[in-house]
């Protein structure tokens, strides 16, 4: 019997068989070749089944779900079916570059609990400009959630992980599988509740292994999943998140849903939210003030333009030194992100990607700073 690959390799799709081919093809293309392939179609899609038929690799097996449940139930079945120790999840509208499995499994070695999570910075590739996410890796002693969620400044990045970027034990995303009918802010979610395990911890590489492709015209179900159940999900992981991060998910990420509403009585509700069970800080209100204010694409030109990102096709360009930690252990985390009293853990949002299984709901990102993709109608601040 054939021993077990290194690296299982998780890719939910559905109807959409040039994306995830090339997402396919990006992942057999690895450096560290004894790996498998595991592609999750979402509910009958036999055009699907012809173009990954047509790759011809032994290393790729096509599981067809009898029907649509979406990409967190997509994911946790290729987990289901893993056969390595290490399970690394891609969505199907984006790539890896070749040393992305290498890197992590390299990092991997220095990680000082038995269950590490590790992620990388990716290149966030627009129709309107590429660049480098985040902008920087967690420090010392910061918790994981206030990491990815609170900014620094009024544009996303500066926290960040996303979904393509994730390789994890395959025993821990059985074990702290994803939320299934969760439509947004999937990485926060999995990410607050697995490092709340105390032989859990997120380290992220420093370089960029993941090519992030976000058509910002393509519809997709995630930016019509409304803002009351967000709101909803969030209060349900309040004991598990900082008061800073809950102010800070609540006046970004959730704000970016509900501000095209115009309602001064959401502004209200929302503004209450963040007070009565969060801290917010001066950059929580500015970002609370200007996506209730200016309408998304002018915040998105105005940001561009102030961090002057490359344009179509240009280079990628990180928005600040890759880091003022040295290396990759710059991206070490303690077990757990926050203190107990804290309550808190990771968590996903503005910049964020879609979330859902190709096709369906695109792609799911995390961001720090942000309000960002896949996060509400303020889709790429």
């Amino acid at each position: 019997m054939p021993s077990p690959p290194k690296v299982s390799v998780v890719i939910p799709t559905f109807a959409r068989p040039e994306l995830v081919s090339r997402a396919v093809r990006s992942a057999l293309a690895q450096t560290v070749t004894d790996i498998e392939v595991i592609v999750v179609v979402d509910g009958p899609d036999e055009e699907t089944g012809k173009a990954l038929a047509e790759i011809g690799d032994p290393r790729l097996r096509v599981v067809e779900l009898p029907g649509k449940g979406g990409a967190p139930n997509a994911r946790n079945t290729g987990v289901r079916e893993a056969r390595a120790p290490w399970t690394a999840l891609l969505d199907d509208d984006d790539e890896w570059l070749p040393t992305k499995l290498a890197t992590q499994l390299e990092l991997a070695g220095s990680a000082t609990v038995s269950s590490p999570i590790l992620a990388s910075r990716l290149i966030n590739k627009t129709p309107r400009a590429q660049f480098v996410m985040p902008r920087r890796l967690p420090e010392p002693g910061e918790p994981i959630c206030e990491y990815l969620t609170l900014r620094r400044g009024l544009f996303h990045g500066d926290g960040f992980i996303q979904t393509s970027t994730i390789m994890a034990p395959t025993e821990l995303l059985r074990r702290v599988p994803f939320t299934v009918g969760l439509r947004r802010q999937q990485e926060l979610d999995w990410t607050v509740r697995a490092t709340s395990h105390p032989d859990v911890e997120l380290l992220i590489a420093a370089e960029p292994l993941v090519l992030w492709h976000q058509d910002e015209d393509r519809p997709r179900i995630s930016l019509s999943s409304p803002w009351e159940a967000q709101l909803e999900w969030l209060r349900g992981i309040r004991p598990l998140i900082t008061p800073r991060a809950y102010a800070a998910i609540t006046m970004s990420i959730i704000s970016s849903m509900a501000a095209p509403t115009r309602s001064f009585r959401i502004f209200r509700l929302l503004l209450a939210e963040a007070r009565r069970h969060g801290r917010p800080g001066l950059v929580d209100y500015l970002t609370f003030g200007q996506i209730w204010l200016l309408p998304p694409q002018l915040r998105h030109r105005i940001r561009d333009r102030i961090l002057g990102r490359g344009r179509h096709g240009g280079p990628a360009l990180p928005e600040e030194p890759a880091s003022t930690e040295p290396g990759v252990d710059a991206g070490r985390r303690p077990p757990g992100g926050a203190t107990a009293d804290a309550g808190t853990s990771t968590g996903t949002a503005g910049a964020a990607g879609e979330t859902g299984t190709a096709g369906a709901a695109g792609k799911t990102g995390t961001a720090g700073a942000a309000g960002a993709a896949g996060i509400g109608a303020d889709v790429r601040r």
